[in-house]
């Protein structure tokens, strides 16, 4: 079995530096990690692998600094990467970038395709349902647990906020996973010095069947971000020192700010 994992590099705080012209957020590789939902979907991978033998392939868009995380991926336990990253799909909305990693998806192949239930710079968790659409197969999500029953059968436990499925899919498919579904491990340094030889291929939009570049990037992107900027910082704390009753003085702050009545 092939299984190719989906992952994206996010900042790491909300710190981040937005085009004033694009409204896009500025990925330098700075202040960055792995997409913490990803975490999930990749070690749902490494424990089908372990259950079945398969290959656990994964894959990500961005500039190249977003190798980094790919090679994390390689010291965890994936055995191959690639990276899909071209000035043409910079400022790309969810569907674009479903449209792209389809593209890429479907020339490496795959029997199941597993992403995390969503991004932390987004927050949309349509991607991955996206991508579904774009191969058409069967899709997925809120996954918690997956159980390989034959080489041709998923048995998924999916939950959401109001209730919970087990149902059987057929492969191809993709899925989604969230958070709980497993404990992600860390990278290995075993792994770390096995993988060092490993190359991550870098593809650009040439390598993609579909090479019409305004079905990529800000021209292929129906939605367009109006504007986008970092939460506004409220310092309002006081400090207090040297008190003789501080429990009164919390007392009565608390009660001038109406957390507490005084009587």
């Amino acid at each position: 079995m092939k299984i190719l994992t989906c992952i994206k590099q996010v900042p790491a705080s909300s710190n981040v530096d937005v085009d004033p012209e694009t409204g896009v957020l500025i990925r330098d590789g700075k202040n960055v990690k792995m997409n913490p939902y990803d975490l999930y979907a990749l070690e749902t991978a490494y424990l089908l692998k372990a259950r079945s033998g398969a290959h656990v392939h994964t894959v990500t868009m961005g500039p190249p600094s977003a190798a980094d995380v790919l090679r994390e991926a390689l010291m965890m336990g994936s055995d191959g990467a690639t990276l899909l990253s071209d000035p043409r799909f910079a400022g790309a909305d969810v569907l674009a970038t479903a449209y792209a990693l389809s593209q890429m998806l479907r020339r490496i192949g795959f029997d199941l395709i597993i992403c995390g239930k969503q991004t932390t710079d987004g927050d949309t968790a349509q991607v991955g349902p996206e991508i579904a659409e774009f191969l058409d197969v069967p899709h997925v999500s809120y996954v918690r647990d997956v159980d390989l029953r034959d080489d041709k059968t998923l048995r998924i436990r999916t939950v959401d906020d109001r209730h919970e499925d087990v149902l059987d899919i057929k492969l191809p498919c993709l899925i989604t996973v969230d958070k709980d579904a497993n404990t992600p491990r860390l990278p290995s340094f075993k792994r770390k010095r096995s993988t060092r030889d490993i190359r991550i291929e870098t593809w650009t939009l040439d390598d993609l069947s579909d090479k019409e570049a305004t079905h990529y990037g800000l021209r292929g992107s129906p939605t367009q971000v109006e504007s986008i900027f970092p939460p506004e910082r409220q310092a309002t704390g006081r400090i207090h020192s040297n008190l003789e009753n501080p429990g009164k003085t919390l007392f009565d702050i608390l009660v001038e700010q109406k957390w507490l009545r005084g009587d």
